[in-house]
């Protein structure tokens, strides 16, 4: 595969399709078995843009193992490494994941599998900036919180001690990284699916797609 960014590495974090345990949030509106399914098509779509963007290489980090039949399924259609989330808790395993792929790439990029906003633009933007020496790049959510984030360096400095999965992780993280002095680029706010109103939101945005 050519690759526009060849130096670049675009981390996905993704969950099995387990039932019960995926988009818990939008139970009981949904089934857990639909929320399930719903999981299922939001990381194919984000799959299929990274791959048909051919920006960079891609790995899928795979939670809760690798094994899973739905990981080795997308790894042969989108030709993917899989890799295995490690670490106690969400900001342990961002931290490992970016020591291990920069150990191999000069930049790495991590984004989650449930945000429709993100498009290739916004990915060859995040990239342009890690390479014109951006220490950090970020896209913050309406949220409070951020949907990606790159590095040219391990900083565990950013994932240890917040508050995942609350409002404040975006000022948290800003706080970090003026109290760090880096160098960092934001893109436009993007928004990813949790709620039911999000999820009424992405039904209409395929109705105009």
């Amino acid at each position: 595969m050519i690759y526009k960014y060849p130096d670049t590495v675009l981390m996905i974090f993704c969950k099995a399709p387990i039932p019960g345990q995926v988009k818990t949030r939008l139970i009981p509106a949904l089934t857990a078995e639909q929320a399930a399914d719903l999981h299922v098509e939001l990381s194919q779509r984000t799959l299929k843009l990274a791959a048909q963007s051919r920006l960079c290489p891609v790995q899928l980090w795979c939670a809760p193992s690798i094994d899973h039949e739905f990981f080795t399924a997308l790894a042969a259609i989108y030709h993917l490494e899989l890799k295995q989330q490690q670490g106690a808790d969400l900001g342990e395993r961002m931290h490992l994941a970016f020591e291990a792929a920069l150990a191999d790439y000069p930049h790495a990029l991590l984004i989650g599998c449930d945000c429709p906003s993100l498009n290739e633009t916004d990915l060859e933007e995040a990239i342009t900036a890690l390479r014109e020496d951006h220490d950090l790049v970020l896209a913050p959510a309406e949220d409070g919180g951020y949907v990606m984030i790159g590095l040219n360096r391990p900083c565990p400095q950013l994932f240890t001690d917040m508050a995942w999965s609350t409002s404040g992780v975006l000022a948290q993280t800003r706080a970090r990284i003026n109290r760090l002095h880096l160098l960092h680029h934001e893109l436009k706010e993007q928004w990813d699916l949790d709620t039911v109103t999000d999820l009424e939101r992405y039904r209409a945005l395929l109705l105009i797609n």
